[in-house]
C-alpha cells in the first residue's frame, strides 16, 4: 500500500535555532498515526509545515502523489488535508452555524463549482449541518460561542474541518484539559471518523489515549524523531523512557 503522506529529511529553522531537523515518516490511509514528545520537542510546527502555516527550511512533504511544500493554506486544504488547533481557532463573532460555514466554504471553492452565490451558501450550510450532526453539536447549531463548553469548542474545531472534506485531519491535542467522561467521547468520534475513512494524524500528551487510539506512534524530542512504531514498541523503547516516560515509567 503506498502512503497517503511522506515526510521527508524535513527541517525547520528559526535562525540558528532547529525546532524540526531531519524528521522523516510515512502515514498510510485509514491510519491513525501519534506524535507524542515533551514540550517544545516541534510537534506543531511539524502540523504547521505540513498544513503550510510554516515554510520548510529543507526537505520534502509527498500528499497523495503530490509534492506540496509549495503550496499555500488553502491549496493544501483543498488538496485534502485540514487539521485543529493546540489553541482554539474559532470566530467568536460568529453562532456555531457560521463558523463551520467558514470550513465548508474554505474547503470547497464553489468557482469550481459554477454554481451561483445563492447556491453556495446553501451548499456551504447543508454541508456544516452535516458536519455538526456528526460531532453531536447539531442542536447548537445556531448559538453563541460563549454558550460553548470548552469540550464543545474542540468539537466544533473538528466539524470545521470535516466540513472541507478531508483525506488527511491533523489533530493538535484534541483532549487536552477535558475531563475522562469528555476524552472517551473524543476517542469515540476519532474512531468513527476514522471508520468513515479519514486518515488521522494527533498530537497528544496524554499518552493513555495516544496508545490506544493509535496504530502507530511516532516520539519526538529536540526537534528530532527518536522512536517510532506500535504503541507496544515504542513504550518498550528505553530513549523513550529516557526523555519522555521518565526512568522507572511505562505508559498506561
Amino acid at each position: 500500500m503506498e502512503p497517503l503522506l511522506k515526510v521527508r529529511n524535513v527541517s525547520k529553522f528559526f535562525g540558528k535555532f532547529a525546532a524540526v531537523r531531519n524528521v522523516s515518516f510515512e502515514v498510510f490511509p485509514n491510519e491513525i498515526f501519534g506524535i507524542a514528545g515533551p514540550n517544545g520537542a516541534g510537534k506543531t510546527t511539524l502540523f504547521n509545515l505540513i498544513s503550510r502555516n510554516h515554510d520548510l527550511s529543507s526537505g520534502d512533504i509527498i500528499f497523495d502523489g503530490r509534492y506540496v511544500g509549495e503550496l499555500s493554506p488553502h491549496q493544501v486544504c483543498h488538496a485534502g488535508i485540514a487539521r485543529t488547533f493546540q489553541v482554539p481557532e474559532v470566530f467568536r463573532s460568529l453562532t456555531v452555524l457560521e463558523n463551520v460555514m467558514v470550513g465548508s466554504t474554505f474547503g470547497r471553492p464553489m468557482s469550481i463549482l459554477r454554481v451561483s452565490r445563492q447556491d453556495e451558501r446553501r451548499i456551504a450550510k447543508e454541508t456544516a449541518i452535516k458536519a455538526l450532526d456528526f460531532v453531536g453539536l447539531g442542536e447548537k447549531k445556531f448559538s453563541s460561542l460563549e454558550s460553548l463548553s470548552l469540550l464543545e469548542v474542540k468539537s466544533l474545531m473538528i466539524a470545521s474541518a470535516l466540513a472541507t472534506n478531508p483525506k488527511l485531519l491533523l489533530l493538535d491535542e484534541p483532549v487536552a484539559g477535558l475531563s475522562t467522561q469528555e476524552i472517551a467521547q473524543v476517542t469515540e468520534l476519532m474512531r468513527q471518523m476514522n471508520r468513515e475513512g479519514i486518515t488521522i494524524i494527533m498530537v497528544e500528551h496524554i499518552m493513555k489515549t495516544l496508545m490506544r487510539l493509535s496504530h502507530r506512534v511516532m516520539i519526538l524530542d529536540y526537534g528530532q524523531k527518536i522512536s517510532e512504531g506500535t504503541p507496544e514498541q515504542v513504550c518498550r523503547d528505553e530513549k523513550v523512557i529516557e526523555v519522555y516516560l521518565g526512568p522507572g515509567r511505562k505508559s498506561e
